[in-house]
C-alpha cells in the first residue's frame, strides 16, 4: 500500500512539476529595428537610415513588473538625460485586454548603435492584444511616423505551439521631412526591377 502511494506522488510530481515551471517560463526578448525612410516611400530602401543611439547611454528598457529596477531604470533616465545624452529611437511594447481595450502592460526602450532594439518582456500574455509602437525619434528632420509602419503585432504568450523566447518584430520607421536628393532615381530602379 505504502509502495503504490509513493508510486502515486510521484507520477502526480512528474506531471505537476513540468506544468508549474513551464509556466513561469523566461521573459520574451523583443528585438526589432526603427529606421528613418529617407525617401519618404513608406519602406526599406537602399537609402534607409536606421535611428541609432547618439551619447553615452542607450538600450535603455523601463517599465516591466520589478518594481525596483523600474524606479533605478527612471531616475537613470533623468540623469542621463539631464546631460544632454539622447538615445535613439523610442518604442513602447503595449498589451491590451481582449475585451476591454484597457493598457494592461507597457514597456519602454531605445534603439542602440544599430539601430536595434531589444525589450524583455516578463510574463505570458495569452489574453492580450500585444504590439511594439513608435514613440519618438532623436533625428530632428524625421519625426513623423510612417502611418502604414508605425506599429507591428506580436503574440507573446507560450501556449501556442512556440517554445522561442526571442521575438522578431517588423521594422517600424519614421518619415524624413524632405526626401534626399537622389531618391527619385533609386525610384525610377525600384519600378524598373518590377516590371
Amino acid at each position: 500500500m505504502e509502495s503504490t502511494s509513493t508510486r502515486l506522488f510521484l507520477l502526480l510530481a512528474l506531471c505537476v512539476l513540468p506544468a508549474l515551471v513551464s509556466s513561469v517560463g523566461n521573459p520574451f526578448q523583443v528585438t526589432g529595428r526603427i529606421y528613418c525612410d529617407t525617401c519618404r516611400c513608406g519602406f526599406e530602401t537602399s537609402a534607409t537610415t536606421y535611428i541609432q543611439v547618439d551619447g553615452l547611454y542607450g538600450g535603455l528598457r523601463c517599465g516591466g513588473s520589478r518594481g525596483g529596477s523600474r524606479w533605478v531604470c527612471r531616475w537613470l533616465s533623468v540623469v542621463v538625460g539631464g546631460f544632454g545624452h539622447s538615445g535613439g529611437a523610442r518604442v513602447r511594447i503595449e498589451c491590451k485586454d481582449r475585451e476591454s481595450l484597457q493598457l494592461v502592460y507597457s514597456i519602454e526602450g531605445v534603439t542602440d548603435s544599430t539601430g536595434t532594439y531589444n525589450i524583455l518582456v516578463e510574463d505570458d500574455h495569452q489574453d492580450q492584444i500585444c504590439s511594439s509602437v513608435l514613440v519618438s525619434s532623436p533625428v530632428a528632420d524625421c519625426k513623423s511616423a510612417d502611418p502604414g509602419r508605425s506599429c507591428a503585432s506580436l503574440v507573446l504568450t507560450r501556449n501556442n505551439g512556440v517554445i522561442n523566447d526571442k521575438q522578431f518584430v517588423n521594422a517600424m520607421g519614421f518619415l524624413k521631412d524632405q526626401p534626399l536628393s537622389g531618391c527619385s532615381e533609386l525610384l525610377k530602379q525600384y519600378l524598373e526591377s518590377d516590371q
